[in-house]
C-alpha cells in the first residue's frame, strides 16, 4: 500500500523514469541509486515513504482525506468552490502589480511554492466552509426556529436613510481623525435638528439626502434601502435595523445611529406583516446555522468530525493515526480554550 502511494513521486524522481526499477538486496524498490568508487548505494522508497510521511504526511493525509469526503458529499458545490478560488485568485491579481509579486507574497507568507497551490488550497477551503454550513444547519432543531419565528422574525420595513462618512485618512493623526468623527457626527445631529423642525418630515428629509448623504447607491434615490429585512444587506447593516425596528412608520431616529459604515439618520415609512413560519424556514435555519458558527468556537471540529465519522474514515498507518490524534487533541483543547 504505501508503494503505491508515491508510486507517482517515484516515477517524478527516478531520472531513468517509470521503467525497470532497481531494488535492493531486501527486495525495496530503489528512488535514487549511487554508484562512486565502485561503491553502490540506494534510497529506497520505503525509505523515502518514512521521511514524506514523518516530516509532511499528516498535513498531506489531512488534506486527502477532506477532499474525498467533501467532493462526495457535496459533489453539487464542486464547480462553485472553483469558481470562488479562481475569483479569490483573480481579485487578489488585480491588487498586486504582476504575478511574479502576488507569487512572492505567497511564497512569504505561506507553505505554496505556486499560485496554482495556493489556489487549490483555496478550492478545499471552500469547500471545507460549505461542510461547515451545511453541518450547523443540521444542528438547528425545530424549537429554536420556531422561537426564533415567534421573537425575532420581522416583516420588511421601508427605509429611508442618510449616510454621513467621516473624511478620515491613513496618514492623519489620531487627533485629526478624532476631529473628522466629531465633524461628521455634528453634520447627522444637524439633519435631526433641521428634521425635528420641519412640517413635512419625509419631504425635508428627502432634500436633506441630497444635501448630507454621502451614500452614493441611494443618494439619487433620496435614500430609499427599499423594503428590507436582516440578511437583506450585509450583516454591518444590522445595528442600523436594530435603531429601524424600534420605529414607528413615519418615525425617524432621535439620535444619531452609529455603525462602522460611519453616523446614520433614518426615517421608516412603512413595513409588511412578516411572513409565514413555512416561508421564512430556510431563511431562519440560516441565520441561526450562522450563529452557532459565529458563537462556538468547537463548532468546526464537531463538523470535521461528524462527517469523517459519516464515511467511517480510519487512518491505518498507525504513526499518521498516531499523529492524527496529538492533533485533534491540540485542536479541540486551542478551542475549547478560546471559547472559555
Amino acid at each position: 500500500m504505501k508503494k503505491g502511494i508515491i508510486l507517482g513521486m517515484i516515477c517524478l524522481l527516478v531520472l531513468c523514469g517509470c521503467g525497470k526499477i532497481p531494488t535492493l538486496k531486501n527486495g525495496e524498490e530503489a528512488v535514487v541509486t549511487f554508484a562512486k568508487d565502485k561503491k553502490e548505494h540506494m534510497i529506497s522508497a520505503e525509505s523515502l515513504y518514512e521521511e514524506l510521511k514523518n516530516k509532511f504526511g499528516l498535513q498531506a493525509t489531512i488534506n486527502l482525506i477532506n477532499t474525498y469526503i467533501f467532493e462526495t458529499e457535496f459533489a453539487d458545490y464542486i464547480d462553485t468552490a472553483k469558481q470562488s478560488a479562481q475569483s479569490y485568485i483573480d481579485a487578489m491579481k488585480q491588487s498586486y502589480d504582476s504575478e511574479e509579486a502576488l507569487l512572492a507574497d505567497i511564497r512569504r507568507y505561506t507553505n505554496y511554492s505556486t499560485v496554482e497551490a495556493y489556489q487549490d488550497y483555496m478550492y478545499l477551503t471552500f469547500m471545507e466552509s460549505h461542510a461547515l454550513e451545511e453541518y450547523a444547519k443540521s444542528q438547528v432543531s425545530d424549537k429554536e426556529i420556531e422561537a426564533f419565528y415567534k421573537d425575532e422574525a420581522k416583516g420588511d420595513v421601508e427605509v429611508y436613510q442618510i449616510l454621513i462618512t467621516p473624511e478620515v485618512k491613513d496618514d492623519m493623526t489620531a487627533d485629526e481623525k478624532k476631529k473628522a468623527e466629531e465633524e461628521a457626527k455634528a453634520k447627522a445631529e444637524e439633519v435631526i435638528n433641521k428634521l425635528d423642525n420641519a412640517e413635512d418630515k419625509l419631504a425635508t428629509f428627502k432634500k436633506l439626502v441630497k444635501e448630507y448623504s454621502n451614500d452614493d447607491s441611494t443618494k439619487d434615490k433620496d435614500g430609499n434601502l427599499g423594503f428590507i429585512n436582516y440578511n437583506d444587506l450585509a450583516s454591518n447593516y444590522d445595528e442600523l435595523l436594530d435603531s429601524v425596528y424600534k420605529l414607528k412608520d413615519g418615525e425617524y431616529s432621535k439620535e444619531v445611529i452609529t455603525t462602522e459604515l460611519g453616523y446614520h439618520v433614518v426615517y421608516r415609512n412603512a413595513s409588511k406583516e412578516k411572513e409565514s413560519l413555512d416561508d421564512l424556514k430556510e431563511e431562519i435555519i440560516e441565520t441561526l446555522a450562522n450563529r452557532k458558527v459565529q458563537n462556538n468556537s468547537t463548532i468546526s471540529i464537531d463538523s470535521l468530525k461528524y462527517y469523517r465519522e459519516l464515511y467511517n474514515m480510519k487512518i491505518i498507518d498507525s504513526t499518521l493515526n498516531s499523529q492524527y490524534g496529538i492533533y485533534m487533541n491540540n485542536l479541540i483543547n486551542s478551542a475549547t480554550q478560546s471559547q472559555e
